[in-house]
């Protein structure tokens, strides 16, 4: 699919990288400091080249009670995956693959502003937040903290931590309430009503993501796109917890 006009010149990444994301050999592998799941930095080479993930293992995934046992790195890189189907190419590539603590996501790290999050740049790319809040309605984001949106030292907007993504049960937990009860914007419009479309024609990209997730989380998928292209209005906050805690 296209890009949105504004969402063209995104950084290409190469088939060189994508294949070292896949294929490279995994070293200097350090756990990260936070977080409910264990996640590590890691450095891929291959190639006379390297580039530095973020390794996310199904064994380091703590069990939950409303999502199965061992998926949550799936839903990484079934976010990726429909993200790249809508041209909005703004999950960092990532890859489903073995790594020294066996199979789980590997995903580019994205070298981002320190400072940056959700509430320091929502205001200077609307569009992208319009995208992001979207995105976690489809997805059925169950936990969008502020610090999930980074601002790319390429200057561009970079969302992550998709583990707890669609479920077929309502779930969104998010800090991108601002444009609550507000149209879809048109150019949103289009590029849902594509991916509809192409939800009905299983192939390529949309074929991988139905293979990632349960039959019950692909219908329910297909229905919140539909739901949301039908109202075409961004969804108000319910009366459950709809912010994750913390919101950093």
């Amino acid at each position: 699919m296209e890009n949105h006009p504004e969402n063209k010149g995104r950084p290409h990444f190469s088939p060189e990288l994508l294949d070292l994301l896949a294929n490279g050999e995994m070293d200097d592998c350090r756990l990260a400091p936070e977080g409910s799941n264990y996640a590590f930095f890691a450095t891929l080479s291959g190639g006379g080249h390297t580039c530095p993930v973020v390794y996310k293992p199904q064994r380091g995934e703590a069990p939950l009670w409303d999502f199965p046992d061992g998926t949550l790195y799936r839903r990484e890189y079934a976010a990726y995956l429909l993200s790249e189907v809508l041209g909005w190419c703004f999950v960092p590539p990532t890859v489903v693959r073995e790594g020294v603590h066996g199979v789980g996501s590997v995903q580019l790290f994205m070298e981002s502003q320190p400072d940056a999050h959700y509430f320091t740049i929502k205001d200077d790319y609307r569009d992208e937040m319009l995208r992001t809040c979207a995105f976690d309605v489809i997805v059925n984001n169950a936990d969008r903290k502020a610090s999930h949106c980074l601002l790319g030292t390429d200057g561009w907007v970079w969302l992550i931590d998709h583990g707890v993504t669609f479920h077929d049960q309502y779930k969104l937990r998010t800090v991108v309430w601002n444009f609550a009860g507000e149209p879809v914007d048109g150019w949103l419009i289009d590029d849902l009503e594509r991916l509809l479309d192409s939800m009905d024609r299983p192939e390529g990209l949309i074929e991988q993501i139905n293979s990632l997730l349960s039959p019950q989380e692909v219908k329910a998928l297909q229905c919140r796109v539909a739901d949301l292209l039908e109202r075409r209005v961004f969804p108000m906050p319910g009366s459950r917890r709809s912010v994750p805690w913390p919101m950093f």
